[in-house]
């Protein structure tokens, strides 16, 4: 491999960031190495080259739009020390640098800083025209149907690079990104494991759990250790969404399994007499529609992970068959004779308490002991609220051109405890995107009208009493009217009221 003097240092999170590595790129005439690295690691990351022994491989280091922070001290110490050896840093910047990193990195450091865009300001330090660039930097909506064809692939390609980075540590897509954009290499002409990895990306990269609750920070510890175990089944409980199959896809992508099929099934979705076809594939002829051979979702998933959503919903027969299946990892089609055998890891999820079904008799306690082998718990949005400016801004972004909610719009929508969790807060912008709505006070109030029957099931949920009279009377109504199975009349009767008013309370 080539040997380059030059290697730049990029952020996350932003397409400019990239833009910006591939004019330095265009620069160079490719002769550059790029990295992205975080504003907490950059001290750590220097640090490690000015450590190493002998003369470190690069000459000249290029800081573009990094903030300065993490460990002022750190940063000092590993610039002096890669000064000592001959290496030069140059920081590039739109923004002023603060006053005393200035002063602390004074005659270590080149600064060049020029109003606008960090885009412009590298162009301005290379003396390269960066009216190429521009589309890649702004007007990123996905809705904006002015945007090409191309400028929409490689916003594709930034989001699977940032993506790769987060779930496998690969670095190298950021950097490739970057060496695309500055040789004007076309979509088109992308190498095939880049595309595959674009692939990869629009299939899984928009399933990943936001937040930094120590709810959410436990579930994704709880992921990753379970993930690399790849034939450990996982039994996942939580609430209607809550993202039980964003787990699921999570603890694939993070496993060896990652490049192997994920197959998601929900199990209420198909009536039980059809279950054990799509679980297992059929024979030509098997039965009168059966015109030739299909395989079923282990088939499908051989080799990768099966997801089966609300297992809770199996019959009794069904589960004797699933079990059949975990218990001697062999199975047959719907009339067939040859027995298959295939390579799954079996995740399942429900919303429903199986203990007690077991103890009822409506799920098998053998199979349940199959299942439950790693048990993970998706918590309610009502237990982490703290995440929803986290989860709120990261929809948002995609959807309007990069920016973010004002802090009175964030206020609306943590006044709220939604009974339908994560998805319910994703319906909620979207209709204010649907609508242009930029009142969110409004959108709440409207929201919660349409809703007030789902905020009487979260109380029933949740077992807490109201404050206001009103609010408690419509909880009491609802609970009798649960108690009775869901009968107005009979609801009425026991309250004493008449059909109306328990309607209305509903």
């Amino acid at each position: 491999m080539e040997k380059n003097d030059n290697l730049i240092l990029t952020g996350w999170g932003y397409a400019e960031y990239v833009a910006s590595a591939a004019v330095a790129l265009k620069a160079f005439g490719g002769s550059a190495d790029v990295y992205g690295v975080s504003r907490r690691r950059l001290p750590e990351f220097l640090g490690e080259l000015a450590g190493e022994r002998g003369t470190p491989q690069w000459k000249h280091i290029y800081l573009l739009g990094l903030s300065l922070s993490g460990d002022p001290e750190s940063l000092r110490d590993a610039i002096v020390k890669l000064k000592a050896k001959g290496v030069e840093v140059t920081w590039i910047s739109a923004l002023e640098m603060p006053e005393h990193i200035a002063a602390l990195l004074d005659g270590l450091v080149k600064v060049r800083c020029y109003d606008g865009s960090l885009l412009e300001a590298v162009g301005q330090t290379f003396g390269v025209d960066v009216e190429v660039f521009m589309p890649f930097v702004v007007g990123r909506s996905p809705r904006d149907r002015r945007m090409s064809a191309d400028v929409r692939a490689y916003f594709t390609l930034i989001d699977t690079a940032q993506f790769y980075y987060r779930n496998y540590q690969d670095e190298s897509l950021y950097a490739t990104t970057a060496r695309y954009l500055a040789g004007g290499v076309r979509p088109a002409a992308w190498e095939p494991d880049v595309r595959s990895a674009v692939e990869h990306y629009d299939r899984y990269g928009n399933r990943e759990l936001l937040g930094k609750s120590d709810e959410i920070t436990t579930l994704q510890d709880r992921i990753n250790r379970v993930a690399a175990h790849e034939h450990a089944r996982v039994l996942i409980f939580g609430e209607s969404g809550t993202g039980k199959e964003t787990v699921a896809q999570q603890i694939h992508t993070k496993s060896p399994r990652w490049k192997m099929p994920f197959i998601a099934f929900n199990c209420a979705s198909v009536t039980k007499d059809l279950l054990e076809d799509r679980f297992f594939g059929h024979e030509r002829g098997a039965f009168t529609s059966a015109v030739e051979r299909t395989d079923g979702l282990f088939l499908q998933a051989d080799g990768g992970t099966l997801f089966l959503d609300e297992i809770g919903e199996m019959s009794l027969e069904v589960q004797a068959l699933l079990l059949r299946v975990l218990e001697g990892g062999r199975f047959m089609r719907v009339g067939g004779k040859e027995e298959l055998k295939c390579d799954v890891r079996l995740i399942t999820a429900t919303n429903r308490d199986l203990p007690r079904l077991v103890v009822e008799g409506k799920f098998r306690e053998d199979l349940y002991q199959r299942l439950n082998v790693v048990q993970m718990r998706t918590p309610s949005l009502r237990e982490h609220k703290d995440d929803i400016p986290i989860i709120a801004n990261a929809w948002w972004r995609k959807f309007h051109d990069n920016a973010v909610l004002q802090e009175e719009q964030i206020a609306a929508l943590m006044d709220y405890d939604y009974p339908g969790n994560v998805r319910e807060l994703i319906n909620i912008l979207d209709r204010a995107t649907a609508l242009e709505e930029d009142d969110f006070d409004l959108l709440m109030r409207e929201h919660k009208e349409m809703n007030a029957g789902l905020a009487g099931s979260l109380e029933l949920k949740s077992g807490r009493i109201p404050d206001k009279l009103e609010d408690a009377i419509r909880l009491h109504i609802r609970r009798v009217y649960e108690k009775y199975g869901q009968n107005l009349t009979r609801a009425a009767e026991a309250l004493d009221v008449s059909r109306n008013t328990v309607r209305k309370y509903l």
